[in-house]
């Protein structure tokens, strides 16, 4: 069997620390094979919610998070490239974010997306859907589904 040819490594990354990581294990893996890495996050979009029974929707749409999500790249591209990576770039949307994965990767494939599990419980994944349950199911490639704590993805405490 020939050996997992991974040039093009993309991580969904948000912030959190089980995105923190999946951020750790796809530098690693980039760095293991050579590859190029796309860093991606998405800013969710705000619900609006409107009462049944109300004749209009509110004129006002919440503010994007998409300046807080941007810096969240930059600063994951600037450890990538900290640790060696020469082809890292990041990009930063907004939208549904499982529709805005899936989309990016049609229109750009990889041979590996890395993300963060959250451990949701049974009842809040039922409840609120997975976005790592979403790439597994039907992303266009292989998805490695990292979980925080795992053996080697956090760092020791200083």
């Amino acid at each position: 069997m020939a050996p997992p040819n991974f040039r093009h490594i993309a991580v969904a990354i948000d912030g959190s620390e089980h995105a923190r990581a999946a951020l750790e294990v796809a530098i690693d893996l980039a760095k293991r094979y050579g590859s190029q890495l796309v860093i991606l996050s998405v800013a969710p979009l705000q619900p609006i919610l409107v009462a049944p029974g109300e004749g209009f929707i509110p004129a006002g749409i919440p503010p994007s998070d998409l300046p807080r999500y941007r810096g969240i790249v930059e600063a994951a591209v600037k450890q990538a490239e900290t640790e060696g990576l020469s082809a890292v770039t990041g990009l930063c949307t907004d939208g549904v974010v499982v529709d805005e994965l899936l989309a990016h990767l049609e229109e750009h494939p990889a041979d590996l997306l890395v993300v963060g599990s959250r451990g949701l419980s049974a009842g809040r994944r039922l409840l609120l859907g997975s976005v790592s349950t979403a790439m597994v199911t039907h992303a266009p490639c292989p998805v490695l589904v990292v979980r925080s704590g795992a053996a080697g993805t956090t760092k020791p405490a200083a």
